[in-house]
């Protein structure tokens, strides 16, 4: 793609500031702070819910005024860029956002595939991006200075509480598949390492391609190496589909763990396909966090209602992730007083073990990566999803095994 093509995506998709943004006075230049959105393909729907997260809260910060930097307030712009869910153009985009755009400070992508292309590109520039969906571990080992996974846990920890929920439930044998991609890959191998330390068969552990279709070869290699969990990993739509492909090939294992079944859109579409699945979630009425700084759980459902009356979906977790990673950047700019992406670094380290968003506790350590922000594991029940693991916030006991498909 080049420069003309790329401001004629920027132009057809509004490089602008939000409207959520106030207006300013010259004297009061306000932050601007740039990120790319999918408009198509993969990564469209949680790209698209994170951007609402981050202008709930530029709508919240710009109310009160703005942000306080060496005694001035400022207010903030967001400006978004088309990536297409395609990391090809990800480098030219955020290079336009920093060169052309003159972004203060960046947001990452949806995804470790886009994220991953991004960070290349902020770093020679010296800007600041903040991770808010990003999760595979690779990112972190590249010495990447001047980049922040502000909610988002690191990958290989993120699949691990479901497969402690799955142990826990009665399941000895588990089977895995995944797409082949750094997120995917990367909570598949943490998953695998905690199914094995617990004593778990894994029975099975499947890659597959971007683009996959038919899901029946690996749903029948898995229900036949004697499987009691099946624990297929990808992104929202392919899950949809392996749920349908599961119930048409009448394939029953004693529990299936999907990361996005407790999604409004997969709740939605995939109906009673993804009953009795198991997934995790940091966003539901029923976990609540104890919130040191920003709204509370309610308080954000409440404003993405009021902003966003035509939104498709409801709130869900990625858009808890992008408004949670938004409060803490917040915070990392008033302790850094600037800026540059070096304070903003340093300010986002000393806020380790002192500031609890809606998606839980903050920890990083100087790569980076997330450490806390843990998901709890919910079941689709008839009546509606049920926290399920760990004990100490469940509201209902894990149905197992899953009843027959007829039974449903």
């Amino acid at each position: 793609m080049d420069k003309r093509q790329l401001l004629k995506t920027a132009l057809a998709t509004g490089v602008i500031a939000s409207p959520l943004a106030r207006a300013q006075a010259p004297a009061d230049k306000p932050i601007r702070l740039g990120m790319t959105v999918s408009s198509s393909g993969t990564f469209a729907l949680a790209a698209q819910s994170g951007q609402r997260g981050v202008e709930i809260w530029i709508d919240d910060v710009n109310t009160r005024g703005g942000i306080d930097i060496g005694g001035r307030k400022r207010k903030v712009e967001l400006v978004k860029l088309d990536d297409r869910s395609d990391k090809t153009v990800i480098p030219k985009v955020y290079e336009t956002l920093i060169k052309e755009e003159k972004c203060d400070l960046l947001f990452g992508p949806f995804g470790s595939t886009l994220t991953s292309a991004a960070a290349n590109t902020t770093e020679l520039a010296e800007k600041m991006m903040i991770i808010w969906s990003a999760s595979a571990d690779s990112i972190y080992q590249q010495g990447f200075k001047s980049i922040v996974s502000a909610t988002q846990i690191a990958g290989t920890l993120l699949g691990q509480n479901g497969v402690r929920a799955i142990h826990a439930m009665g399941a000895r044998k588990i089977a895995f598949a995944y797409l082949d991609e750094p997120f995917p890959a990367a909570l598949t191998q943490g998953a695998v390492a905690l199914a094995k330390e617990l004593g778990m068969e894994v029975t099975a552990n499947e890659k597959f391609a971007k683009g996959t279709k038919d899901f029946n070869i690996l749903i029948q290699k898995a229900k036949a190496s004697g499987a009691d969990a099946f624990y297929p990993t990808a992104y929202e739509g392919d899950q949809m589909t392996i749920a349908r492909q599961l119930r048409e090939a009448n394939v029953l294992f004693k529990v299936v763990y999907f990361v996005y079944a407790s999604q409004p859109q997969f709740l939605q579409q995939a109906g009673k396909d993804g009953l009795y699945a198991l997934s995790q979630t940091l966003l539901h009425e029923k976990i609540n966090w104890k919130v040191t700084h920003g709204l509370n759980r309610a308080q954000m459902v409440e404003r993405y209602a009021k902003l966003f009356p035509q939104a498709q979906y409801p709130a869900d977790f990625q858009t808890a992730l992008a408004y949670g990673a938004s409060v803490v950047t917040e915070q990392m700019i008033r302790g850094a007083q600037s800026l540059e992406a070096a304070k903003l670094k340093d300010a986002a380290m000393k806020l380790n073990g002192k500031i609890v968003t809606i998606t839980g506790e903050y920890q990083i350590d100087n790569t980076g990566k997330q450490f806390k922000n843990e998901f709890a594991i919910m079941q689709n029940m008839p009546s509606g999803p049920e926290v399920v693991f760990p004990a100490a916030v469940a509201t209902a006991k894990g149905v197992y095994p899953a009843p027959a498909y007829n039974a449903r």
